[in-house]
């Protein structure tokens, strides 16, 4: 297993910082969301800040962008990071979509799919200097002329990753994709259960080996010096889980333990704005269903004996800084 860094949301002027102290510290690799600043700005500060780390969004939304624009992108940043850069892909949820990106919501699944084939249309065609030719039901691209075609790079094949909760995008991960972004509200349980089974579904179709599709998540930790500070990091946990339940996409993952009537109950807290009250749904058993808990220096055995089927892991925020990732990592 590997371990990374969350750095999810960290200033842009400290981003290259992170990296830094990141590499230091001895992570595999270091991911970025798309929240508050833009992925691509935030990955290129952390590939003037590294060396040896992979680095990769979790996510960059993916239907805001012309696939143009983001085969562009994630060429420029392949080139930056000297071959490090993991392309991690989300379709987000229809609200965000609709009334923060003003993008319309249809047929998220397969516009994901073809997402990805034309993604690697356009940087085939680049590497054969020619025009791309991709005709999809929600893309069409037939033309870069030659001086609208960046150079060639040493690593062209830029490895593609998809956050997945439902079936179809998981399948399509095991199909296609080089990786799966597993939502940070998981289980073991959950992974094991769906999650791997759909890879497999997915790996079948695509004549490929399951093996060859690396499963990445965060982790909701509970951890502290006192018993005061594991406590704090309870409740924040607890409300964590109350948000993430109260999406109906993430019903999935509570049916599992059979707590889907949970989601529904969060889900009309939420709709009444009564968001104070939705973590007292949130069970004891559910926070430790839902993450691992220990001192600084039991952490990291008990996150690789629970997440077996687990490629790259890092810790949820809060967990992030130096002073963590050392009290984590030295161990």
């Amino acid at each position: 297993m590997k371990f990374d860094a969350n750095v999810a949301s960290p200033s842009v002027t400290e981003a290259d910082e992170l990296a830094t102290a990141a590499e230091e510290v001895g992570f595999d690799g270091a991911w970025v969301t798309e929240t508050t600043h833009s992925p691509v700005t935030l990955t290129t500060q952390l590939a003037n800040g590294s060396d040896r780390m992979d680095l990769g969004t979790a996510i960059t939304v993916a239907f805001p962008r012309s696939p143009m624009v983001t085969a562009y992108t994630a060429w420029d940043l392949q080139t930056l990071s000297d071959g490090r850069f993991l392309l991690g892909l989300g379709t987000q949820v229809k609200g965000h979509i609709e009334r923060r990106f003003s993008v319309d919501w249809d047929s998220p699944g397969p516009r994901l799919r073809e997402y990805v084939e034309v993604l690697r249309e356009i940087w085939a065609s680049w590497e054969a200097d020619r025009h791309p030719q991709y005709d999809g039901d929600f893309y069409s691209i037939s033309l870069c002329p030659a001086d609208w075609r960046p150079e060639p790079i040493d690593q062209p094949r830029v490895p593609v990753y998809i956050a997945g909760v439902n079936s179809y995008n998981v399948r399509l991960a095991g199909e296609l994709c080089d990786g799966l972004h597993v939502h940070p509200l998981n289980s073991p349980a959950y992974i094991e259960q769906e999650v791997v089974p759909d890879i497999e579904v997915g790996a079948a179709r695509g004549d490929r080996d399951p093996d060859d599709v690396t499963l990445v998540t965060n982790v909701f930790a509970i951890t502290g010096e006192t018993d005061a500070e594991r406590e704090e990091a309870r409740e924040e946990i607890r409300r964590q889980i109350a948000f993430y339940g109260s999406t109906r996409t993430y019903k999935r993952i509570f049916a599992v333990h059979g707590w889907e009537d949970v989601c529904d109950d969060l889900h009309e807290l939420s709709v009444e704005d009564r968001w104070n009250e939705m973590p007292d749904l949130v069970t004891d058993e559910m926070v430790a269903a839902f993450s691992v808990e220990g001192a600084y220096d039991e952490l990291r055995d008990e996150i690789e004996e629970r997440y077996t089927h687990i490629d790259r892991i890092s810790l949820y925020a809060p967990y992030r800084g130096e002073d963590h990732w050392h009290r984590v990592l030295s161990q």
